[in-house]
């Protein structure tokens, strides 16, 4: 009942789950309710620009080792009723040092520590120049799940509920300059029924006495801890909170609309700002600056941004370089901010950027390797994104929950598509509680992500029990939000219920569907995918008259385990499942209203135990430590042979064993 904690001090919880079920418990579910003062907590500020240096920015890591420990099992109210929070944890009991970032359950060998349920707790010092002084100072959380406090010298910051989203807090008045500082961070991986995503806690009898565990139907491991940077940053008085940027295309020019909000304010101050555009060589691509919080900009020539395969040189950015102030203040505020100019349009069989259809070919990821779990680690970022340009990917989705903000900057620079995800995992009850935290989550997404070029679309959700009677008003209300915040780009889910049942396809503009035939159903029947396949799409589109993708299809492989002929579980099974998704999805191609395919999955990532995972879930095409399979060299011709007769693209240089004909129905694989 450690999550009680967070209740008891005014934290609300929320709730969410997914797509494959862990063991059934038969006790007793413990009903969660919040308590009611959670308004006395600071409200979180959502973290919506990046923290980058600048003439008039300074940006400090807090990342490294921190102070770690672990709330007590046997007095779930101890850390409170001993006021963790105002110290430094050092007369708390044993203490160890946590890398940030990381997921802490698998850092150490302990099993406890684990499968822990309930808060841990986070310290380290820092210092604060005193050339700081004068200037706004804020902490920014990348990421934390699932619940966050933060207090610095003794005094709460702010909370942040939904981990995979950045948050920050000003702290300007609650340091000390040019000295030492404390800050700790409690962290609490409690899922309820309105979280989001769902779980459930229940109550078990176990050798050592009753225990209380969380369960999820959510197919991936519930890591916890501070997974992304945390970062301290200045600005000026007077300075750029956020940035909203639309672009367009009149014949060869570029069109960036943009609108700027100015904070730090005095009543009756009016903003100065000027704005400007570098190209990618860094110098400028307009004549003469823009002036005021809002306005256009002509770029003449326009270099668009475009995805891998339908440009050589894929993923061009601008920099749209802004400086703010007001009278009398000497030191304008400077962000410089990175956009690509595109357009995006989507009709009832098409998806196009820049005016021409896109064929996506991708897969869905995770953000999960050893040791690390869930916490951000750019040696394993840059590896998956060679791995992807590698294999001829053009697209993946953000499964199942937004992904850092580095690693979306290396999609905006790569060129790859992005379907971004909110972390709302197989939906299997719904409430009004729940559809606030729902909201909010795809609020702060969006918030963070809208001037992204690599986004073109957002994904609702995964999975949800769409056959429900109240699913039909909640996905109404879902999408309508989205929307409103962002009419810019089209909307879908991931859906998983059968055609006829479904309740939430008619408020979206393009259908995601997942569904792993001859692997879930049918088993070992390799001769029951492409005519399923190719009729569930059709489906789709006869319900809904809107563009259609499957967003996930695969098999588990155990890497080095072989079969002729092919048996579930073998090298040759994953490859033989695949071709014959291939044969559906050309087909489906041809009809004109199917935009994309997704293997499920990239890699190979870890799940909760269970005796149907072996080690975690194996659907990927790349082992966890980014190992090719059998069936990478295979998707890797398919890829690359569908952007040569789609996009134009060129071959690899070493790229072998290929035979390409005009006719697709011929390429030999």
């Amino acid at each position: 009942m450690w999550h009680l904690i967070f209740l008891l001090i005014g934290s609300a919880m929320a709730g969410e789950s997914g797509p494959e079920s862990p063991p059934e418990f038969s006790d007793t579910t413990i009903k969660i309710e919040a308590l009611p003062y959670e308004e006395a907590f600071p409200t979180p500020l959502p973290g919506l620009l990046y923290p980058r240096e600048s003439e008039s920015r300074e940006v400090k890591s807090l990342d490294g080792l921190w102070d770690f420990t672990v709330s007590s099992e046997g007095d779930v109210l101890k850390h409170f009723s001993e006021a963790w929070f105002t110290d430094d944890l050092s007369r708390v009991g044993e203490m160890m040092k946590m890398p940030v970032p990381s997921s802490y359950n698998d850092v150490t060998t302990s099993r406890n520590l684990r499968d822990h349920l309930g808060a841990v707790w986070y310290h380290r010092t820092f210092f604060v120049p005193y050339s700081w002084k004068d200037e706004r100072v804020f902490v920014r959380f990348g990421s934390v799940h699932y619940l966050a406090q933060v207090w610095v010298n003794n005094v709460l910051m702010t909370n942040h509920e939904m981990g995979h989203l950045p948050f920050e807090a000003e702290i300007s008045s609650f340091v000390t300059y040019g000295s030492m500082n404390h800050i700790l961070v409690s962290v609490d991986n409690t899922l309820g029924q309105n979280s989001v995503p769902q779980g459930k806690i229940v109550q078990v009898n176990s050798d050592n006495g009753t225990k209380y565990l969380q369960t999820y139907s959510f197919d991936f491991f519930n890591y916890a801890g501070i997974h992304r940077s945390v970062l301290l940053y200045t600005t000026p008085r007077v300075y750029v909170k956020d940035i909203t940027v639309r672009t367009s295309l009149i014949g060869d020019m570029g069109i960036v609309k943009y609108t700027i909000e100015a904070g730090g304010m005095n009543e009756g101050e009016i903003p100065v700002c000027r704005v400007t555009l570098l190209n990618a060589e860094h110098t400028l691509a307009i004549k003469e600056p823009v002036y005021g919080i809002s306005g256009t900009l002509k770029v003449p020539l326009a270099r668009l941004w475009w995805p891998r395969g339908m440009n050589p040189k894929p993923g061009y950015l601008y920099t749209l370089e802004i400086r703010l102030s007001v009278a009398n203040l000497t030191k304008p505020d400077v962000y410089r901010l990175p956009i690509g100019i595109r357009t995006l349009t989507w009709t009832n069989t098409s998806l196009l950027l820049n005016n021409r259809p896109v064929y996506m070919r991708g897969f869905g990821r995770h953000e999960d390797s050893a040791i690390r779990g869930r916490g951000f680690d750019l040696v394993t970022a840059v590896r998956d994104h060679e791995l992807l340009q590698w294999v001829g990917a053009n697209a993946y989705r953000t499964s199942h929950y937004p992904y850092s903000d580095e690693v979306l900057d290396l999609a905006d620079r790569l060129g790859f598509l992005i379907i971004g995800e909110c972390p709302s995992v197989d939906t299997e009850n719904y409430s009004s509680l729940l559809l606030m935290r729902h909201k909010d989550s795809l609020s702060e997404l969006i918030r963070r992500d809208k001037n992204r070029p690599s986004v073109i679309m957002w994904s609702l959700a995964n999975e949800p029990r769409t056959q429900l009677p109240q699913a039909e008003e909640y996905f109404m209300q879902i999408a309508h939000h989205t929307k409103a915040i962002d009419p810019t780009r089209p909307v879908t889910i991931a859906l998983a219920r059968g055609v006829q049942e479904d309740k939430a396809g008619q408020f979206l503009d393009v259908i995601s569907f997942n569904r792993y035939n001859a692997w879930y159903s049918n088993a070992g029947r390799l001769d029951m995918i492409v005519d399923r396949v190719q009729g569930e799409a059709e489906a789709w589109h006869r319900k809904y008259n809107k563009p259609v993708l499957m967003s996930e299809y695969g098999a588990d492989t155990m890497p080095g385990l072989h079969e002729l002929p092919e048996y579930v579980w073998s090298e040759e099974y994953q490859k033989e499942l695949f071709s014959k998704h291939f044969e559906a999805f050309d087909r489906l191609r041809h009809q004109g209203f199917f935009i994309g395919e997704f293997i499920w999955n990239f890699a190979d990532f870890r799940t909760a135990q269970t005796y149907t995972r072996v080690g975690g879930n194996k659907k990927g095409i790349f082992t966890r430590d980014r190992q090719p399979k059998m069936a990478a060299h295979h998707i890797r011709k398919r890829y690359h042979a569908l952007a040569v007769e789609l996009d134009g693209a060129q071959i690899p240089d070493d790229f072998e064993d290929y035979y390409y004909s005009s006719q697709y129905s011929d390429l030999k694989l």
